[in-house]
């Protein structure tokens, strides 16, 4: 998280039981609030996969207690999809319940299960994908970002939405030296030239669509579609899930239907992302839970 430390008052948390490190919490703060961190997709406990209920009781008991005692007054939780998870680890919603925790922001984001795949009956995607055949589209794993972000990506969120992607290619670049197994780029050509592009952020159980874009001029072309079509059939045709990110807008108020949509016609499905504020004052709620 190093590379965007300038912009966040880090207050990252490490629990242990007995002296031994068994938890983390990437956090931030800013005025009377804890933030899990504003600077991942992601957050909430990160565990050590031998923590059992009543250690994640514990650990989360004595997070909101520190906090509170540290002069802060919530905690602001958003939760790992559970298609992160590696093992079941539900303790942290019952924990929430207990907490009267409550629900600030829900996002939803499009999802393919790759062990139970729907049948692809758009015909938009069939007939893109005969277009992308036809003309002789290549899809290409490279090394370098910057093409895509400075050619593609970039200028169509400025024209779209007056807006720039979360990383700057500086930062993408950096990310993938680092990551090089975990960031991978996957760009579609037409004549040797680029006309879309894929920026693919994986880990153990889920490849996750973090950029999508192409050229507008060349849409016709169907890029987007013969990338996807590698990635989902081919690539990661062995990952637990395919994900193609959220689709909403303005805090997770409304859904960008034609997105949504277009994601559903690869056989996407929707999860849910929640966002969660405690009340850091209610740890003592879970001082008698075991019984």
């Amino acid at each position: 998280m190093e590379y965007h430390q300038d912009r966040f008052n880090d207050y990252s948390l490490m629990i242990y039981k007995n002296e031994t490190l068994f938890g983390l919490l990437p956090a931030n703060s800013d005025n009377n609030i804890v933030y899990s961190h504003q600077g991942l997709s992601y957050g909430g406990l990160l565990l050590k996969t031998d923590c059992k209920f009543d250690d994640v009781l514990e650990g989360f008991r004595s997070v909101l207690k520190y906090v509170n005692e540290d002069g802060f007054g919530s905690l602001e939780l958003k939760l790992l999809p559970k298609t992160y998870h590696k093992l079941p680890s539900d303790e942290i919603d019952y924990l929430l319940f207990k907490t009267e925790a409550q629900i600030i922001r829900r996002d939803v984001s499009a999802v393919i299960d790759m062990s139970n795949p729907l049948k692809i009956t758009s015909s938009n995607r069939k007939r893109n994908l005969k277009k992308a055949k036809s003309n002789n589209i290549e899809v290409r794993e490279v090394n370098q970002l910057d093409t895509f972000f400075n050619q593609i990506l970039i200028p169509n969120l400025q024209e779209r939405h007056e807006a720039l992607p979360v990383h700057s290619v500086e930062e993408i670049s950096e990310l993938k030296v680092k990551f090089p197994k975990h960031i991978r780029q996957f760009n579609a050509y037409h004549q040797n030239d680029i006309i879309a592009g894929v920026t693919i952020f994986e880990t153990q159980n889920v490849a996750h669509a973090q950029y999508i874009s192409t050229l507008d001029s060349k849409k016709d072309l169907a890029g987007l579609d013969a990338i996807f079509d590698n990635l989902i059939h081919s690539i990661f045709k062995n990952k637990r899930y395919f994900s193609f990110g959220i689709s909403n807008e303005n805090q997770g108020q409304y859904i960008n239907q034609g997105l949504l949509k277009w994601k559903e016609s690869f056989g996407a499905r929707a999860i849910v992302h929640d966002f969660y504020k405690i009340s850091t004052k209610n740890y003592n709620h879970l001082n008698d839970v075991l019984i």
